[in-house]
């Protein structure tokens, strides 16, 4: 059907999170998503189904139409750049921080810096803004290591309660953002699909102040 709506929701927390408010807006997944191997589900909505992804490819499955609507944390939007995107509500869920960090007690040298970190432009952005010459190194995990054995001074890692950081020896230095779980819809899928989608955003919007007024 033309006017289907196709949701992509990030794996994990965020996922776990997102369903009680999807719920709220009338569309909740026909399948149980921990015991199914499918990345597409039905929902109770026939005009609506659920993409489920990583977190870091939902902005490119909603900028170039894969999905209208999607689910990600802003960090993964700041990373991704946004083109193509509108940002229309902050679903306040999977909160955390964006950090530099690195080995505690020592401080980080005066002159060019070693970066660890998943947020490539994201870091190169942060540290130009901050006047400092740094050159970024990719990782995919377990960034902790990094300053640990020499290979980068700082780390750009989310930051949720600290234990990890402190378990390896480091601490949090600089916030760098203050992050949650973001509903973002295809710039073309708001024209052309606005009667579909609207309601699903203003019933979200309802289901987000509830949740934030009972806590």
């Amino acid at each position: 059907m033309t006017d289907s709506i196709t949701i992509a929701l990030s794996k994990g927390r965020i996922l776990d999170e997102t369903l009680p408010l999807l719920k709220e807006a009338g569309i909740e997944l026909v399948d149980d998503v921990k015991k199914s191997r499918k990345l597409v589900f039905p929902t109770t909505d026939p005009n609506v189904r659920v993409l489920i992804l990583r977190a870091t490819d939902v902005p490119t499955y909603v900028q170039y139409g894969g999905a209208d609507l999607g689910v990600t944390g802003k960090d993964v939007l700041m990373e991704h750049g946004g083109d193509g995107l509108y940002e229309p509500l902050d679903l306040n869920i999977s909160r955390c921080r964006l950090m530099t960090a690195g080995k505690k007690d020592c401080n980080a040298p005066e002159g060019r810096l070693r970066v660890a970190t998943k947020f490539v432009n994201l870091a190169r952005r942060y540290y130009a803004a901050q006047g400092r010459q740094a050159d970024i190194i990719k990782l995919y995990g377990a960034m902790e290591l990094a300053p640990i054995l020499g290979l980068a001074d700082e780390i750009v890692d989310i930051v949720d309660t600290g234990n990890t950081l402190k378990a390896n020896g480091l601490e949090a230095r600089e916030l760098i953002e203050n992050i949650s779980s973001r509903l973002v819809v295809n710039r073309a899928s708001m024209k052309m699909k606005h009667q579909g989608i609207n309601p699903i955003i203003e019933m979200m919007a309802v289901a987000v102040e509830k949740r934030r007024a009972s806590e």
